[in-house]
């Protein structure tokens, strides 16, 4: 892992996104992880390249990878692209 996302930023992010964006989590495994039947998702870990999530996928538990289109400089940055993915992921489910 990057020295911008340590263990601590990576948890505290998946940990935040997790409880207060899980519909969110499930839009990343749909949208970007080429996952559009998941129903519920779990984001493990982020870093500078991608984020490591799990998604229920006709009841069973699949690992997803989402690689990020560029390499994010640091938590603020993940911040920003996580909310503008999701308004990309949004945009599609419409």
């Amino acid at each position: 892992m990057s020295e911008q996302f340590s263990t601590e930023i990576s948890d505290r992010i998946c940990t935040h996104m997790n409880e207060d964006h899980a519909s969110a989590v499930v839009l990343y495994a749909r949208a970007f992880g080429n996952q559009p039947q998941a129903t519920e998702a779990q984001m493990l870990a982020i870093d500078a390249n991608g984020m490591d999530l799990t998604a229920k996928v006709n009841d069973e538990t699949v690992p997803v990878r989402v690689n990020f289109d560029r390499t994010l400089k640091d938590a603020e940055d993940a911040h920003h692209t996580l909310i503008e993915m999701v308004k990309q992921a949004r945009k599609v489910a419409k």
